[in-house]
């Protein structure tokens, strides 16, 4: 009777743990779910995405790993949420600093960020980014 007790018990808690919650935001399963691909890329309202323009190297795809890796466009590096998943923080050894930016939507069909950027022409005036995706 004893050793059944204990089996009882030993069992119920390996089915209590293959049962565990899966603790992923819906956020996190929606941006690492898809591979992106770039819809538009504007700076100051204007398209930046064009041969040595602003955004240019954010083109074309982007992956959000569930390990923090990841690539965005040309750039490889890693990524992070921040302010309870409604921005995220880009880095890379190719940019001179960490990009953080507003998720302004996150859908199965759309990702939108926004942010800003020094005004090299203005400094006093920085440039207002919005960079939209779509999944591939």
């Amino acid at each position: 009777m004893k050793n059944l007790l204990l089996l009882l018990i030993s069992a119920a808690l390996i089915f209590a743990s293959a049962c565990k919650k899966d603790t992923q935001s819906e956020r996190f399963l929606l941006l690492t779910g898809n591979i992106w691909k770039t819809d538009s890329l504007f700076a100051g309202g204007i398209d930046a995405s064009g041969p040595g323009q602003l955004l240019e190297k954010f083109k074309g795809d982007i992956k959000f790993n569930e390990d923090g890796s990841g690539y965005f466009g040309q750039y490889i590096g890693t990524w992070r949420f921040v302010y309870d998943e409604t921005s995220i923080v880009l880095e890379s050894v190719d940019l001179p600093v960490p990009l953080t930016a507003f998720i302004a939507e996150l859908k199965t069909s759309s990702l939108k960020m926004t942010t800003s950027y020094p005004n090299a022409v203005e400094p006093s005036n920085p440039l207002a980014i919005r960079m939209t995706f779509k999944p591939k």
